[in-house]
């Protein structure tokens, strides 16, 4: 049971970080003043960085490293991008 809500607790940090960095990415496009294409694709890169960095966050505080590490962060970055 412990596990189940400590999944849903890194889960739902996970989906609140991915809400909020998709503001700050929206902000930081409107101070650079993109549209169109530029700005979509400065956003998806944006957005996959900061989950990127939380899920290698997270991953340090699971103490994991190497393959484990890697599989994780790959795993993690892909959920968040759903």
């Amino acid at each position: 049971m412990k596990r189940i809500a400590l999944t849903f607790a890194l889960v739902s940090t996970l989906v609140a970080g991915v809400a909020h960095a998709e503001a700050t990415c929206e902000e930081k496009a409107a101070e650079k003043k993109l549209a169109g294409a530029a700005k979509a694709s400065f956003l998806k890169k944006c957005v996959k960085d900061t989950a990127e960095a939380s899920c290698q966050n997270q991953a340090f505080m699971k103490k994991l490293s190497g393959a484990a590490k890697a599989s994780f962060v790959k795993k993690c970055v892909t959920d968040a991008a759903k």
